[in-house]
């Protein structure tokens, strides 16, 4: 008889941060805004939601939903089969957590069997396995492969780290000091950051170009579109990867990035860097964030449109620093 699981154990190997759920009040404008400029194609459209994929395999890489607030609606990760998901929620219940839905068959845009359940700063996290499988796209473009990380504000990052590597499985990459910590469920330097901060909220989502070149001319095109960088292009010292910052119509923070460092498990060793301009930015091109791109990282505690700097009344948000 299978002896009950080890509540220190983690709930499951995940793969990747398969896509993410924003959620925003303007809904129309924002799937236009990541179609026709970021580059992305809808795949499905439901009334109040969107999804979208890039050129990788998934299904999609972005759901929008249509919401009041704006912010973080979910992160969805890949696991390898569905008896995976099943052996994630018995994990779960082992350590006191309820899983929100599942396990068993999603029934959503993109299918998959999988379970839901809430972190402990009310985050929703979706593992899921055998999701719809999507035609092959062509990576010619200069257009996202999908997502690659999300930075997330958290107002106790020891808190945070420790969930996510404990219960999820994430190892620890790099810190920056003590204010962001860069976790990892694969080869890629991180797919989830903590930032330090006064509120739990989104920071901003990345998408993997396939390369510098890519990179460049994805910047092209929006320019093209009279949009330009809100911070970058420039190069992180922790990850090493590109970076260029943007707001969507909701004010929402996105990147481009590329080139994210590669680990290998047996020979990473974790480093603390330092929060310097030098090495938040080791090209020297991008010169520091601005207010305005501070603020949209920052989020709001409840959900609410960002206010600009200008028209801003002093808040408790000078305290949260800009995400490497």
């Amino acid at each position: 008889m299978p002896h009950p699981p080890a509540p220190s154990a983690p709930i499951a190997r995940l793969r990747a941060l398969r896509s993410v759920e924003l959620l925003t009040p303007a809904l129309t404008e924002a799937a236009g805004f990541y179609e026709e400029v970021w580059g992305l194609q809808t795949v499905e459209t439901e009334r109040g939601a969107r999804w979208l994929r890039g050129t990788g395999e998934e299904h999609h890489a972005l759901q929008l939903t249509r919401s009041d607030r704006t912010g973080l609606g979910r992160l969805s990760f890949a696991v390898g089969t569905p008896a995976e998901v099943d052996e994630a929620a018995r994990r779960l219940q082992a350590r006191g957590i309820v899983p929100d839905a599942g396990p068993g068959p999603l029934g959503q845009v993109g299918g998959g069997y999988g379970l839901r359940f809430s972190d402990h700063e009310g985050r929703q996290i979706e593992l899921s396995a055998e999701t719809w499988a999507v035609p092959p796209r062509g990576q010619e473009e200069a257009v996202p492969v999908g997502v690659t990380h999300t930075v997330l504000n958290t107002t106790d990052i020891d808190a945070s780290v420790g969930f996510y590597r404990e219960v999820l499985g994430l190892r620890v990459s790099d810190w920056s000091e003590h204010q962001m910590a860069f976790l990892r469920c694969n080869a890629d330097h991180h797919c989830v950051a903590f930032n330090q901060a006064d509120w739990a909220s989104l920071n901003h989502v990345a998408y993997e170009m396939p390369s510098v070149d890519h990179f460049m001319r994805g910047l092209g095109r929006l320019r093209h579109h009279g949009i330009v960088p809100q911070w970058g292009p420039g190069r992180h010292g922790p990850g090493n990867n590109t970076f260029s910052y943007f707001t969507d119509p909701a004010g929402l923070v996105c990147e481009y990035t590329s080139e994210v460092a590669q680990v290998e498990e047996d020979r990473w060793i974790a480093k603390v860097w330092r929060r310097t301009p030098e090495l938040s930015d080791l090209w020297g091109t991008a010169g520091p964030p601005s207010a305005l791109i501070r603020r949209h990282m920052a989020g709001t505690a409840d959900g609410s449109p960002v206010v600009p700097p200008a028209a801003a009344r002093p808040s408790r948000s000078a305290g949260q620093e800009v995400a490497a």
